[in-house]
């Protein structure tokens, strides 16, 4: 047979699949209106259980894998299809709404923002990018910068979430599964590391460098090239040059930042050491109530998907029956839980646009835990 008769036939096999799609969704959008009228919800996971049975049955050996995912995909349309004729809004999709009424037109210009570091670190750097007059709190540690928000020490919290070469920053998604908080804004900074050293230091006297693993790993083919140098990780490049400078040694250096070596009477002994000349930090900056400016296109979800083949690829799926973008997926253990991970998305959307509501809908439903983080917007 001839690949074009062949063709033919899938051609008319698929007209026929398609008003048969339709006709399905058309039941469903029936289905709908019976869950509307008797108050019930749109997921019905025993009926799915009990629908996938039964095509998995139908199909056969040789057929029922495929069966399934196009069944789980049908599904999943359908779900998505029921969502939209319900038209029923969502806890996440209220508290947008609330946000969006309450907010100021205008991001702030001045605040009390947490960070963590000394004088000079880079998230302080990214804060006053953000903040045209940021009053600064610094803490030892990151989880001191979700406390103060938290606590209601400081307004805004500013934190490192990603690097363009060294990835993401680990801790800080781990701390988002214990702390309460939302994203206002995000930041892109481009990253130069220097090596600073005490005045009238050549590069050929130095035997110990400080920095914070983040710049050390952005940095390592420079530092290949100083054999017998120990690397010594610290809690912030700012924190570095800032023991570098108060150092009785003279043997020491930091891998730090231009500011870094004004604010700490440093030399600059080598320039633009990181590896990437396209080197950019990405920070997020969170407060402790939802606040959505306008232009806000990204939003930021945490779930938890259920330990079973196919969980997240049931999610996934939900992003593309809708038409929406994800920019990111990020998952990390959760801690005292087998086997159970946390998922991050951020996801390129419009405030206003018409799909996320539905989506808020769906998650909100079928994830063990679903938390909203935010909407909002990047600056560069």
């Amino acid at each position: 047979m001839e690949i074009k008769e062949l063709r033919n036939q899938i051609d008319k096999i698929d007209e026929q699949l398609v008003e048969l799609f339709k006709q399905r969704m058309g039941v469903s959008a029936r289905v709908t209106e019976y869950k509307r009228e008797h108050n019930m919800p749109v997921l019905d996971a025993t009926r799915e259980r009990e629908l996938l049975a039964r095509i998995s049955t139908l199909a056969g050996e040789d057929m029922e894998e495929y069966a399934r995912v196009l069944y789980a995909t049908i599904l999943d349309l359908s779900r998505s299809y029921q969502h939209k004729n319900l038209c029923s809004e969502s806890v996440t999709s209220r508290e947008v709404s609330a946000a969006l009424e309450n907010t100021s037109k205008l991001f702030p210009t001045k605040a009390l923002v947490a960070c963590q570091g000394v004088e000079g670190a880079y998230s302080q750097i990214a804060a006053e990018k953000l903040f045209r007059a940021a009053n600064i709190v610094y803490f030892n540690n990151f989880e001191g910068v979700f406390s103060a928000i938290e606590k209601g020490m400081c307004k805004y919290g500013v934190l490192p979430l990603e690097n363009s070469t060294a990835g993401s920053v680990n801790n800080i998604y781990d701390l988002m599964i214990g702390h309460n908080f939302k994203i206002v804004r995000s930041v892109r900074l481009k990253i130069d590391h220097n090596l600073l050293a005490k005045r009238g230091t050549s590069l050929s006297d130095i035997k110990e460098i400080f920095s914070h693993e983040q710049a050390i790993h952005q940095s390592e083919k420079f530092l290949k090239t100083l054999p017998g140098v120990k690397v010594t990780v610290c809690a912030n490049t700012a924190m570095a040059a800032k023991m570098v400078s108060e150092s009785d040694r003279t043997d020491v250096a930091a891998l730090s930042s231009r500011y870094c070596a004004e604010q700490y009477g440093l030399d600059i002994i080598e320039s633009a050491v990181q590896d990437n000349a396209n080197n950019y930090t990405r920070f997020i900056c969170i407060s402790k109530d939802t606040e959505i400016y306008p232009g806000a296109d990204r939003t930021s979800v945490m779930m938890v998907i259920s330990h079973k083949p196919g969980s997240l690829y049931r999610v996934l799926s939900r992003f593309f029956a809708i038409g929406i973008n994800l920019t990111k997926l990020e998952s990390r253990p959760i801690p005292n839980r087998d086997f159970e991970f946390m998922f991050y998305f951020d996801i390129d959307a419009s405030v206003y646009s018409p799909q996320l509501p539905m989506l808020f809908a769906e998650l909100e439903t079928s994830c063990e835990e679903f938390r909203y983080l935010g909407t909002y917007s990047e600056i560069i």
